[in-house]
C-alpha cells in the first residue's frame, strides 16, 4: 500500500535535487523543498518502525502461543490494534498528498432554498466546521459574512489555518441537506434545508497566481446588514468580477474597502488556483461560476433529525446515528471514509 506511492523514490528525487548548486540561491524555495524532506522522511521513520514492532509482536505471539500465556496474548492482542490504528493514520497522509493538500483552506457556506431555514442552517454547519477545526489545533477565522435579517448567515466565508486542512475537507464540496423541526414554525412542522459548501485551498507565498487587472471588474457598494455606522453609510464593501472565469468575489466585513478588497483577491486567487488543480487532476469539475442549484437533488449529504437520526453521504453511503455529535464537530469518521472511497 505505501511502497505504491514511491514515497522512499521521491525522498531521493527530493536529495537529488538539493544537491543542485542553483537550488541553494533560492531561500523560499529551497525552505519548502527541505520541510517536504522532513515530512516524507518522518513518515518513513514511522512507517518503518511500525513495521519492525509487528515483526516483534508476531514473533512474542508465536512464543505466548507456545507456552500458553494467555495474559501476554492479550497485551500484545491490544498492541497490534494501536499498530493498525497507527496505520490507518498514515494510509490517510498518503491520501492528502496532492499539490495543495497542506494548506489552509478557505471555506463558503452559502444558503439556498428554505429562506430563513437555510439561513439558519448555514450557522449550523459554520459552527460543526468551527468545533472540528477548535477540536483538531485549528484556527478558524472569518473572512466576510452577510448575516441573515432573522437568524444565521445569507453566506459566510472562513478560513482554517493548520496542516492538511485543505487535504481534510477538500471533498466537502456540494450541497448540505437539513431535515428537522422548525424552531422557527409556530406548528412545528417538519422543514427541509439547503446550503452550498465549497471549499478553496488558500494562495501563500509559495503559489504564483498571476491575475491582469485588465480583466477584473472592481465595484464597490454600501454594506448590508449590521456593522456600525461607519459601514452601513459609506461604499467599503468591494465586489470583484473576474472576467474570462466569471468568478464573482466580494467582502464587506471590514470597515476598511482597502482590507476588503485585499480579502476579496485572496478569495479570487484562492478560486483560480483550485480550478487550476482540477484542470491538472483531471477530475471534470465544472468550475465555480456552474455550481450546481442549491436545492433538492444535488445534496452530497443529508443530515436528517426528524422522524429520525442520520447523516447520510449520499456519494459514499456512509451513516452515522449522531446526527448532533455530528453537528458538533465530530465529523472526521466522515472525512476519513470520504478521502479513502473518493481519493
Amino acid at each position: 500500500m505505501f511502497e505504491k506511492k514511491g514515497i522512499r523514490e521521491e525522498l531521493n528525487s527530493i536529495d537529488l535535487s538539493l544537491e543542485k548548486n542553483d537550488n541553494w540561491e533560492n531561500y523560499s524555495e529551497t525552505n519548502n523543498i527541505l520541510k517536504k524532506k522532513n515530512n516524507l522522511q518522518n513518515f518513513l521513520d514511522l512507517f518503518e518502525k511500525n513495521c519492525r514492532s509487528f515483526n516483534d509482536v508476531a514473533e512474542l505471539i508465536k512464543l505466548s502461543n507456545d507456552d500458553k500465556n494467555e495474559n501476554l496474548l492479550k497485551d500484545l492482542k491490544d498492541e497490534l490494534i494501536d499498530l493498525k490504528n497507527s496505520l490507518n493514520k498514515l494510509y490517510l497522509e498518503t491520501l492528502m498528498n496532492g499539490k495543495a493538500d497542506s494548506k489552509n483552506v478557505i471555506l463558503e457556506i452559502n444558503s439556498g432554498a428554505g429562506g430563513v431555514e437555510s439561513q439558519d442552517w448555514v450557522a449550523m454547519l459554520f459552527r460543526m466546521y468551527s468545533r472540528w477545526s477548535e477540536s483538531n489545533g485549528f484556527k478558524c477565522e472569518i473572512l466576510d459574512e452577510n448575516i441573515g435579517e432573522e437568524a444565521g448567515y445569507k453566506s459566510i466565508s472562513i478560513k482554517i489555518k493548520g496542516d492538511n486542512c485543505y487535504g481534510w475537507l477538500k471533498l466537502e464540496n456540494g450541497v448540505h441537506r437539513l431535515v428537522r423541526i422548525s424552531p422557527f414554525d409556530s406548528q412545528s412542522r417538519r422543514h427541509t434545508s439547503f446550503a452550498s459548501v465549497y471549499c478553496y485551498p488558500e494562495v501563500d507565498n509559495t503559489i504564483k497566481i498571476d491575475v491582469n487587472e485588465k480583466e477584473l471588474k472592481v465595484d464597490t457598494f454600501r454594506a448590508s446588514g449590521a456593522g456600525g455606522q461607519h459601514v452601513n453609510k459609506t461604499d467599503s464593501a468591494v465586489r470583484i468580477t473576474h472576467t474570462p472565469s466569471k468568478i464573482v468575489v466580494q467582502c464587506q466585513s471590514s470597515r476598511s474597502q482597502h482590507r476588503n478588497k485585499s480579502i476579496a483577491m485572496e478569495l479570487l486567487k484562492s478560486k483560480l488556483f483550485e480550478m487550476e488543480l482540477a484542470k491538472e487532476e483531471e477530475e471534470g469539475r465544472k468550475n465555480r461560476s456552474e455550481k450546481s442549484d442549491i436545492s433538492w437533488g444535488n445534496q452530497i449529504r443529508s443530515y436528517i433529525m426528524q422522524p429520525y437520526t442520520m447523516v447520510k453521504d449520499h456519494r459514499t453511503k456512509f451513516e452515522i446515528s449522531d446526527v448532533n455529535g455530528f453537528l458538533d464537530g465530530k465529523i472526521k469518521v466522515i472525512l476519513e471514509n470520504q478521502l479513502i472511497k473518493l481519493t
